[in-house]
């Protein structure tokens, strides 16, 4: 599987709304928004994210390991039309993800508990969560809810994402749930800036960018969320 992938660099940043418009005012006459975006240049994620009996993907991510991966069932708009089982890797400041197709059956068996369906030896990924779920006890632990706006750019296959409305749906586990009504977990004033390129951000984007006065910050998802599940002091975020 790893000879197939591809890293990419990625930057995040917290950022305010008043940086927010200023930085998309800059970019919406520089590059273009991304074609899945809707009429309002945005669509909704809500991800599953899954760990094993030691939260490990939480527990390496706090502890800063150099190379770590997590594991999520990722939806667009809350429709099942188009489902993945995702696994993103991080080493460093790159990044690679390596991702399969499940229909909206898949997901169900999946939730119910038979993993025999990720029984596919053709897909090594699917191998690879089937063993992670039968020997490591990988199971689902939280939602991650959020509306994206996105940005790209061709040159140097650069992507820019504003995250905005990041909630959680805290011990919920089900992303079809209509009744579902994930709570904020971070204030409403911030937004999670994105920045993810191959080898290069071109000198006009850097320019209206002015990465260097944003304030990085290791802005993960999952852990941000999982802190509201805490049971014990080293999951403190």
């Amino acid at each position: 599987m790893s000879n197939k992938l591809q890293f990419r660099h990625e930057l995040k940043f917290f950022i305010n709304y008043h940086q927010y418009l200023v930085l998309r005012q800059r970019l919406q006459s520089l590059i273009d928004t991304d074609q899945h975006a809707n009429e309002s240049g945005e669509y909704h994620i809500r991800s599953l994210y899954f760990d094993d009996i030691n939260n490990s993907a939480l527990a390496d991510k706090l502890g800063g390991l150099r190379e770590r991966a997590k594991y999520r069932i990722r939806i667009y708009n809350i429709q099942d039309n188009i489902i993945h089982f995702e696994k993103k890797i991080k080493m460093d400041d790159y990044i690679a993800k390596i991702k399969e197709p499940l229909t909206r059956q898949m997901y169900d068996e999946i939730m119910a508990g038979n993993y025999e369906v990720l029984n596919v030896p053709d897909s090594p990924l699917f191998m690879e969560l089937y063993n992670q779920m039968r020997h490591n006890l990988l199971r689902p632990k939280v939602i991650v809810d959020y509306v994206r706006e996105p940005y790209v750019c061709h040159n140097g296959n650069v992507r820019i994402t504003f995250d905005k409305e990041l909630r959680t749906g805290l011990h919920s586990t089900d992303i079809f749930d209509k009744d579902l009504h994930p709570i904020r977990a971070i204030d409403e004033n911030f937004i999670i800036f994105e920045v993810k390129f191959d080898e290069y951000i071109p000198e006009y984007i850097k320019i209206a960018l002015q990465l260097e006065g944003l304030n990085r910050q290791s802005a993960s998802k999952y852990v941000i969320c999982r802190k509201f599940l805490k049971t014990n002091t080293w999951e403190d975020y």
